[in-house]
């Protein structure tokens, strides 16, 4: 079971699984992910460098290089080579990738052009994999945790009560800015 977790990554239809060691009283949780393994596929690649160096050495201007493919290790195709490489969150992700001469016995500047066979989506927001901003709960506003229930101070279609001679007031009929007031109460629901 080691060899099987330790041995990743491991994709399964071009995606990433994550494996992790069960342990009793584990907590579930979604992990902050900073590295994905992505096939890619190199074109364009000049015959000298289809070689196990040659070929970490035109991956690392992606990522970090894992593996080639079965086919593209034992050269049976050479339209492209696919190789799977670790990309980090901060990665760039360039279509072309310039080899300069003298690099693996080059004698000229070739261009290798790369292809993602798939990309997580990444967040701006909090530099993780696997969600965009838009999705990021991080970047959601929280709802408050309070309600609040506006008491009215008459029930509608109800008359105003009479008033004691005592309880009335004098109104002015010029005009002037009313201020609302309104009694609030708080109610604490979940």
């Amino acid at each position: 079971m080691e060899e099987v977790i330790e041995g990743g990554p491991w994709l399964y239809l071009g995606q990433p699984i994550v494996l992790q060691k069960w342990e009793p009283g584990m907590v579930l949780r979604k992990l902050k992910h900073t590295e994905v393994p992505v096939w890619i596929k190199l074109r364009h690649l000049p015959v000298e460098l289809w070689t196990a160096e040659g070929l970490s050495t035109v991956a690392s201007g992606i990522g970090r290089p894992l593996y080639p493919d079965a086919i593209t290790s034992t050269c049976t195709r050479l339209d492209f080579a696919r190789v799977c490489v670790m990309l980090h969150v901060s990665s760039k992700l360039p279509n072309i990738i310039i080899m300069m001469p003298n690099e693996l016995g080059g004698e000229s500047a070739c261009k290798v052009d790369v292809e993602y066979e798939w990309l997580p989506p990444k967040c701006t927001g909090c530099s993780s994999l696997g969600h965009s901003f838009k999705e990021c709960p991080l970047s959601k506003p929280t709802k408050p945790s309070v309600s609040l229930y506006v008491k009215k101070s008459m029930p509608p279609k109800q008359a105003a009560p009479e008033l004691k001679k005592s309880e009335q007031i004098q109104v002015d009929s010029s005009p002037k800015e009313i201020q609302p007031e309104i009694e609030v109460d708080r109610v604490g629901r979940k």
